[in-house]
């Protein structure tokens, strides 16, 4: 047959027709009915397409699972590179800025040097900018303060954000469409005011033709204008940068857009020549004003008996002192922290002893606004959004600055989130896959070294800070819970055996002690976090072994055990020995044979085992829940033994039962009390009365497990 496939190369061949370009699957089923030779062929191939297409299938899976990965990297990269890029844009406008000023300080300056070339500069240079009237060189500030007034009259709430003052003025005006910084949609229409000092922004209210509303209000000294390139059709537009947040505008045109940008710039940097001006006066020592001399012969004692006082003058005019400002917003676009904080240092330290004057109030306010935005850049440092990657020495360096700034509360409660959502993701990160073993062993290994560290960094950065180690405790105490989630979601939710959660918990525990290396204990909160699921755990596989010995109870046939083989007699005595059942020999005879009852030989041993493990789990809150365990384990075998011995008519076999009831009364149960003993560290009352009572009982003979 043209179409029947082999195993090996008819594979390929079929991968080749189903992949080339021209495959009709209307011409290939019909030419394949056409020459297949009944049924079975038709099933056989389809067989090998099925195959193919699940072959397929799990490439396809390989494929995305492996392309995911790199995609959820790439995301992370990208978004690291654009908020990179988005300060690089900020520092290279600051410094644009800066660089424009030092020219027009330079060039103020040579005219003072120069008045005569300062007089021909003026001559030549055009009239100020003042779009609203088309430089009309007549306009005078008062014309312009009025023009101020008129226009925000039509501005609803905006009268007391702007109070009157002689020296504020109208400079351009205009309506702008905003858009959305990230997703580029339009969001609104908006009448920009901008004034000789301040930039006013106000929305249209519908309904009414000419009105506006208050929206915000943006100082020159903390604003910031970048230009947005055009790319169609978005084109037009510039963005604002007001930490933390940005806005985009869009102008009517071209040519607007330009006048916007230029005047922007230009009254920016007027601002900040009038504000360098008006230090410069103020710092300036003033005379004091001659008094007119009096005729009253009584004002001389007067000013005899009070010293003269002159108010000393606080000096402004340091350079350092005048560039102050703009230097901290170069540190701050720079991310150099240490240096503003060390410069507000530098200034509270010339301060320290010095009047609170008008001229330090303004200084002071224009320093706490930068203050505030470096507070602001530090904490967004330390949000949980930024990378974990670095670790918790990746935050030191925001964290000593808050410290420095005396935000020490901040930068603890800043600190500790961090690492938690740190802690979170790496938690979250771990793949459950193999035994649940190597699963904890994983889970405990990431979440103690984890917390080892950012307890030691914590030490190291908060060293003269007392007061923040509560909140160390505390959310030491609240991720422990977010561990102990997991851990009991994995350990104890899966319904796991009792042996594996036991190693689990033991891990958990070793691990937990690794923090006493720096004096940090939480052995007691790992143990209240767990208790209640031991409990169940414990109660569970006491419940299972109830069961069981029931089980085997009612089977019971009061024989000995004949193991068969030497071996299997070995491996017997092994056990018991492991038991802690040193006597075994003496139950065993010729051939193999045990003197004993397999029903009482599988309880021992399962006992035993359970109280190993319970042992590796116990702590004094489970020591009750362990007991009354145990109590009610022996007490079904100890019942039986007892009411099988009342009720047991044959010689043989009472005399059998007696020798079973020996070995339980005898051996295990006083090697349970030791062992029991040993792992506590205290007796157990409650095993010896039972073992001393325990041929008292009376037992209801229509019940094998009720005592009466």
């Amino acid at each position: 047959m043209a179409l029947s496939l082999g195993e090996g190369g008819g594979g390929s061949r079929l991968r080749r027709q189903l992949e080339s370009g021209g495959f009709a699957a209307g011409e290939y089923v019909k030419q394949l009915s056409q020459q297949s030779d009944g049924d079975r062929d038709l099933q056989e191939h389809r067989q090998r397409i099925q195959a193919l297409s699940e072959e397929t299938a799990q490439s396809l899976k390989r494929n995305v699972y492996q392309n995911y990965r790199q995609f959820i990297e790439t995301a992370r990269e990208i978004s690291y590179l654009e908020s990179e890029m988005y300060q690089l844009s900020h520092i290279l406008t600051e410094q644009k800025g800066i660089m424009e000023a030092v020219t027009q300080a330079l060039l103020l300056q040579a005219d003072r040097d120069d008045p005569a070339l300062g007089a021909r500069r003026a001559a030549a240079a055009a009239d100020p900018f003042l779009p609203l009237s088309a430089k009309d060189a007549a306009a005078n500030e008062e014309g312009r303060q009025r023009t101020l007034t008129t226009l925000l009259e039509k501005v609803e709430g905006c009268r007391d954000l702007l109070p009157e003052s002689p020296g504020k003025y109208l400079v351009y005006n205009g309506d702008l469409l905003e858009y959305d910084a990230d997703h580029m949609a339009q969001i609104q229409r908006v009448h920009a005011f901008l004034m000789n000092d301040c930039l006013l922004v106000a929305t249209a209210l519908p309904n009414r033709r000419g009105a506006y509303r208050y929206d915000a209000l943006y100082p020159l000294d903390g604003l910031a204008v970048v230009n947005v390139k055009d790319n169609p059709p978005m084109k037009d537009m510039f963005k604002l940068l007001m930490f933390p947040e940005s806005r985009i505008f869009q102008a009517e045109n071209a040519k607007i857009k330009k006048e916007w940008l230029e005047v922007l710039e230009e009254t920016k940097r007027n601002r900040a020549l009038s504000e360098k001006r008006r230090l410069e006066q103020e710092a300036l020592p003033r005379p004091a004003p001659t008094p007119p001399e009096s005729t009253n012969p009584f004002d001389e004692e007067e000013d005899e008996d009070e010293p003269s006082a002159e108010e000393e003058v606080v000096d402004l005019s340091l350079e350092w002192i005048q560039e102050l400002p703009e230097d901290l917003d170069v540190c701050i676009a720079q991310r150099d922290f240490e240096g503003a904080v060390d410069l507000l240092d530098k200034l509270n330290e010339y301060l320290a002893d010095k009047p609170v004057s008008q001229p330090v109030k303004e200084l002071r306010a224009k320093v706490d606004e930068r203050v505030r935005q470096l507070t602001d850049v530090l904490v967004f440092e330390l949000s949980p959004d930024r990378s974990l990657r670095g670790g918790p020495r990746a935050t030191r360096r925001a964290v000593s600055q808050l410290i420095r700034l005396g935000q020490s509360t901040k930068a603890c409660e800043l600190f500790l989130k961090n690492r938690a959502a740190a802690v979170h993701t790496a938690i979250r990160q771990l793949r459950i896959e193999g035994a649940t073993l190597l699963y904890i062993h994983k889970l405990c290994h990431v979440f103690f070294t984890s917390l080892l560290e950012t307890a030691r960094e914590f030490e190291t950065d908060f060293a003269g800070n007392n007061g923040c180690y509560s909140a160390f405790v505390v959310w030491a105490r609240s991720s422990m819970r977010m561990f102990v989630d997991a851990f009991s979601k994995q350990v104890f939710d899966s319904k796991e055996s009792l042996s594996t959660a036991a190693e689990c918990v033991k891990v958990a525990k070793e691990h937990c002690k690794q923090l006493s290396e720096i004096g940090l204990d939480l052995t007691f909160i790992i143990h209240a976090l767990l208790v209640k699921d031991i409990k169940g755990a414990l109660q569970s596989y006491k419940d299972i072994i109830i069961e069981a010995t029931k089980h085997r109870n009612s089977e019971e046939m009061w024989r000995k055990m004949n193991l068969m083989t030497p071996e299997a007699l070995g491996k017997l005595r092994e056990e018991m020995r492991s038991c802690g059942v040193g006597n075994f020999d003496q139950y065993t005879g010729d051939d193999c044979w045990v003197n004993l009852s397999y029903t009482v030989v599988a309880f021992t041993k399962q006992t035993m085992a359970f109280l190993e493990e319970a042992l590796k789990l116990y702590f004094p809150e489970l020591h009750m829940v362990l007991l009354e365990s145990l109590v009610e384990i022996i007490l079904v075998a100890v019942q039986h033994v007892d009411y099988s011995l009342r009720c047991e008519q044959d010689p043989e076999k009472k005399a059998f039962i007696r020798q079973n009831a020996s070995f339980l009364y005898e051996t295990v149960l006083p090697v349970v009390e030791k062992r029991f003993e040993e792992g506590v560290g205290k007796p157990a009352k409650q095993l010896q009365d039972l073992r001393n009572a325990s041929r008292l009982m009376r037992v209801n003979p229509e019940s094998t497990t009720s005592v009466v």
